[in-house]
């Protein structure tokens, strides 16, 4: 396997191959589940640069913002 990240369509057409969906390695113990949601509001400018910030990462609007609120934090808090 490539340890070089992939683009979401290159990773679609690796895991298009039968070949690619067996497990590697042992198992892993999910992480536990996040706590209860909360509400934040951002202006639409912030918002849209949140999603274009994400978007660029490849990652979800929800994720982006856990990660941004954690690495702002003075203790690593993952």
């Amino acid at each position: 396997m490539n340890a070089e990240p992939m683009t979401p369509a290159e990773e679609f057409e690796f895991y298009s191959q039968p070949e690619n969906l067996r497990p590697q390695g042992p198992a892993r113990r999910r992480t536990p589940k996040l706590s209860d949601p909360i509400a934040v509001r951002f202006p639409p400018s912030v918002l849209e640069q949140i999603r274009v910030a994400a978007a660029a990462e490849d990652r979800s609007v929800s994720s982006w913002i856990r990660r941004a609120v954690s690495d702002a934090l003075p203790t690593p808090s993952r």
